[in-house]
C-alpha cells in the first residue's frame, strides 16, 4: 500500500499547482466574470481527462461547484476530499514581490495568491487519486473530489454541495488547507453579527437636540469587550485554538448618507466577528449579548439597538479514535518517520457544515499556516509533495478498512 508514494510526480504537482494558482479566482461582484468559473472549467476538464465521473454545477451564476468521483467499483466506504477554488483579492500588487497571478518559483516556493490558501492542496488532492490511478493499487469504496465555490465568503459552495444531497454517503472527509501537515482535529467555531445602534441626527454645535449612536456604540462595544474577558477567563486559552473572541470589525456612522464632520449621524453600525471554542454554545452567546443591550437600555431610555446574527458557524471537535485520524495518523508516520502534530484550525473551513452534517473532519495540508491572505503568499513545494503523498496512502489506508457494521 505504501508503494502509491513512489507514484507521486514531483513536476505534476507543481506544474498543476502553478496553472491553477495562473487562473485569477478572486470573486469580485462589481466585475462581470470575475468569480470561480474559469479555474472550476479548468479542474472540470482536468479530471474529465484523468477518466473520472466529474459534476459541474452552479450554485449561483458564474460560481460552480465540482464534484468528481474516482471509484474502485468494488463495495465500500466513501472519502471525501475538499478543497476550494476561490482565493482572496491580492490588494495592493505593488506590496508584492513577484505577480500574485504568475505561480513564481523561487527558492523552492511556489509564489502567488492561493499557491497556500488553496490552490496548491487542490491540485494535491488531484495527483494523489493520479498517483492511486498510477499505482494500480486495489482498494474498496470511492474517493470524492468536492471543489466549491466561496470558501472565503458566506460557504455557498459546500452548503449547495449538502443541500444537493452529495454528502449523505461520505463516511469521513480530509479537508485540504495549509497546515504545514499537522493534524488539525478541531476548529474554532464563527458568529457573524452586525450590531446597529439608532439615533437622530442633530447639529453637531447642538447635540442635546438630537440622539447620538455613536457614543451608545461605544457602550455597547466596551460591554462586549468585557463580556470577551469573561469568556477567556472562564475557558481559559484552549491548547489547540487559543482564546475565544468577539472583535468590532466593520465600524460605520452614518450607514446611509454623506458623513460631515458638524452632523451627528441617526445610525451606526458595527459588524462582530465572533470565534468560539469548545464548552460555547452560540445560542448562549447570543442572549448574553442581547441581554447586555437591554441592560444599557435600561440605563438609558434613549438607547436604542438591534443584534443580527447573519451566519453561525459551530466548532468542530473530531476525536483521535476516528478512523480517518488513524489513518492520516499511520500515514504520516509511515511517509516521515515522525510522530504527527496533532493542531486545531484557528477560522473556520467548509469542513464546518460537512461536520455539521454529520461527517468526521480533519484538516491538513501545504503552507504555513499564517501566510494566507498575505501579500507573497507561496507554497514550499518539499512540502507540497509530502502533502500529495499524505493524501495518497491516507486515501488506501482507509478505504482499506472495514465499512463498520
Amino acid at each position: 500500500m505504501n508503494q502509491v508514494v513512489s507514484f507521486v510526480d514531483e513536476q505534476e504537482v507543481v506544474r498543476l499547482t502553478q496553472e491553477l494558482v495562473r487562473i485569477d479566482s478572486v470573486y469580485r461582484p462589481e466585475q462581470p466574470g470575475a468569480n470561480e468559473e474559469r479555474v472550476a472549467l479548468f479542474v472540470a476538464d482536468y479530471l474529465r481527462k484523468m477518466g473520472m465521473q466529474v459534476y459541474y454545477e452552479e450554485v449561483v451564476p458564474g460560481r460552480p461547484n465540482v464534484i468528481a468521483f474516482y471509484d474502485s467499483g468494488r463495495p465500500g466506504k466513501t472519502l471525501l476530499f475538499e478543497a476550494h477554488t476561490d482565493v482572496v483579492t491580492e490588494g495592493d500588487r505593488d506590496a508584492w514581490s513577484y505577480d500574485p497571478f504568475g505561480a513564481t518559483i523561487s527558492g523552492g516556493r511556489i509564489y502567488g495568491r492561493g499557491s497556500c490558501d488553496t490552490k496548491g492542496n487542490l491540485a494535491a488532492a488531484i495527483c494523489a487519486v493520479k498517483a492511486i490511478q498510477r499505482s494500480k493499487q486495489e482498494f474498496t469504496g470511492k474517493i470524492l473530489l468536492c471543489i466549491p465555490c466561496d470558501e472565503e465568503g458566506m460557504m455557498i459552495g459546500i452548503k449547495d454541495f449538502i443541500r444537493r444531497g452529495w454528502a449523505n454517503n461520505v463516511d469521513a472527509a480530509i479537508i485540504c488547507e495549509p497546515e504545514e501537515n499537522q493534524l488539525c482535529i478541531t476548529q474554532k467555531g464563527a458568529m457573524r453579527a452586525i450590531l446597529r445602534t439608532y439615533g437622530k441626527m442633530a447639529h453637531g454645535a447642538m447635540p442635546l437636540t438630537g440622539i447620538n449612536p455613536n457614543t451608545r456604540m461605544a457602550r455597547a462595544i466596551v460591554a462586549l469587550e468585557e463580556l470577551e474577558r469573561k469568556e477567556m477567563a472562564r475557558l481559559g486559552q484552549h491548547p489547540m485554538l487559543g482564546w475565544p473572541s468577539i472583535t468590532p470589525t466593520i465600524l460605520q456612522a452614518p450607514v446611509k448618507g454623506d458623513p460631515q464632520i458638524n452632523v451627528v449621524p441617526d445610525q451606526c453600525m458595527t459588524t462582530l466577528d465572533i470565534r468560539t471554542v469548545p464548552g460555547q454554545e452560540h445560542e448562549v452567546l447570543h442572549r448574553e449579548m442581547s441581554a447586555i443591550l437591554e441592560a444599557l437600555g435600561r440605563e438609558d431610555d434613549k438607547f436604542k439597538a438591534t443584534l443580527e446574527v447573519i451566519e453561525e458557524r459551530p466548532w468542530t471537535l473530531t476525536g483521535m479514535e476516528e478512523e480517518v485520524v488513524q489513518a492520516v495518523a499511520n500515514s504520516y508516520r509511515e511517509i516521515t518517520k515522525k510522530e504527527p502534530v496533532y493542531n486545531g484550525v484557528p477560522g473556520a473551513t467548509d469542513g464546518t457544515f460537512l461536520h455539521k452534517a454529520g461527517i468526521p473532519i480533519l484538516t491538513t495540508g501545504a503552507g504555513d499556516r499564517h501566510i494566507p491572505h498575505h501579500a507573497d503568499e507561496y507554497v514550499d513545494i518539499d512540502q507540497l509533495v509530502e502533502s500529495t503523498q499524505l493524501f495518497a496512502l491516507s486515501a488506501l489506508t482507509f478505504l482499506a478498512q472495514p465499512v463498520r457494521a
